[in-house]
């Protein structure tokens, strides 16, 4: 299908019977395509769209209009006010201003700060202030990991909607946890571990998808995680008179699609105003010896990674290379050796202390690797010391005992 969309199911209990509905998102650019060719309904049959050129006339005339509005959509007012934002994102965001320099004026209250960055009228948010602070339904994230290389077998799936800044932290956890990390050791009692692709270059790719997005679409940025590729991909179709690769060899001057959105990134260093997202894309991934493709999409831009190719991980693919994501839970480990006891000790410790913290960051803290923490979690699962309440990105830890120990 061309634009790609995802589709996906919901069911609920309506006078106790059970309800499942299939949403397909409508068409938002242009018509949907299956193989190349377009369809629509006439009566009680399936037509082919070519054969009815008053109506593909009058469909595209529809979409080019939603497309290209009158106004500039991120200067127009929004329904939204400036008390609806979401604070602990606006209070990181303008700490990481602060800390980068680019922002020097004294107060941090909402109302003046927004006002200054010229996101604001009167206590209403510009469409550009709501989509990058207020979690609303503006801004769309669908993520996805497949078994292979093809959109066949799903093994996870996800979709959020949110502010800006939150979805794009979000994204980055999500591709962090589920891709591969090697770890080394120096002849030091510390150990490093590396991501199979930087993660500087991964959140860069998901920061401009979300900036140089056709917003107004209201199409989702979509990350995809395939068995040997990650794509992340933009709604927004890349200018046609510059080639991706002359952003990495040539000092072009930024096309900006989103300026607000663009400015207000560049204060936190989120974004850079000089046209440069690509070249350090390009620099981090041959920094680490990781292949990478920016490839044009008829309705969009991606930015594609490939998998365990960067420097070191061809003599340690075969070892290192972990089960899907959840599996080391879900499989049983009988070893129960003084290593695993005092790591699952210190992993119910960690997650009293905070409920919400990821597995990744369990790792971090504990200086462990992520499947240690798996494994750890799983033995305090099989002794019900523990379990998890929702989802891995939207939920929490809950500890049903007061022994560590236990």
């Amino acid at each position: 299908m061309s634009p790609k969309i995802y589709f996906h199911f919901d069911e609920d209990f309506i006078d106790g019977n059970r309800v499942v509905v299939l949403t397909i998102p409508a068409a938002r650019i242009v018509p949907t395509e299956y193989r190349d060719v377009r369809y629509i309904r006439i009566g009680s049959s399936k037509e082919k769209l070519k054969r009815f050129p008053d109506r593909e006339a009058a469909l595209f005339k529809v979409l080019l209009e939603k497309q290209n509005p009158t106004d500039e959509w991120e200067s127009s007012v929004s329904r939204y006010r400036i008390d609806e934002i979401d604070r602990a994102v606006f209070d990181e965001y303008l700490q990481k201003a602060k800390d980068a320099g680019r922002i020097t004026f004294k107060s941090s209250t909402p109302e003046a700060v927004l006002n200054k960055l010229e996101l604001t009228d009167n206590d209403h948010l510009l469409n550009a202030g709501a989509a990058l602070f207020v979690d609303c339904g503006i801004n769309e994230l669908q993520m996805a990991k497949f078994a292979t290389d093809e959109r066949v077998t799903f093994n996870d799936i996800k979709r959020f909607t949110g502010s800006i800044l939150d979805l794009v932290d979000k994204a980055v956890q999500y591709i962090a946890d589920t891709m591969d990390w090697r770890v080394e050791f120096d002849g030091s009692l510390e150990r490093k571990e590396y991501p199979e692709i930087p993660v500087d270059a991964v959140r860069e790719a998901v920061v401009n998808a979300f900036g140089h997005r056709l917003v107004e679409s209201k199409q989702a940025v979509e990350v995809a995680i395939y068995k040997s590729f990650i794509d992340i991909y933009s709604p927004g179709i890349f200018p046609e008179n510059v080639e991706p690769e002359q952003f990495v060899d040539e000092e072009l001057k930024p096309i900006r699609r989103n300026p607000l959105i663009a400015r207000t990134l560049y204060y936190s260093k989120d974004m850079e105003s000089f046209a440069t997202g690509l070249k350090r894309i390009s620099a981090s991934c041959k920094q680490a010896g990781v292949r990478y493709e920016f490839k044009r999409e008829p309705y969009g831009f991606t930015v594609r990674f490939y998998r365990h190719c960067g420097k070191g991980w061809e003599k340690d693919l075969a070892v290192l290379k972990k089960q899907p994501e959840k599996q080391p839970e879900k499989q049983p480990n009988t070893r129960k050796s003084d290593e695993i006891e005092k790591r699952a000790a210190a992993v119910i410790k960690i997650i009293k202390q905070n409920p919400y913290i990821s597995r990744r960051e369990i790792a971090d803290s504990l200086g462990i690797t992520v499947t240690q923490v798996r494994t750890a979690i799983y033995l305090l699962k099989q002794r019900n010391s523990m379990y998890r309440e929702g989802s891995d990105n939207g939920g929490y830890w809950v500890v049903t005992t007061d022994d560590e120990n236990n």
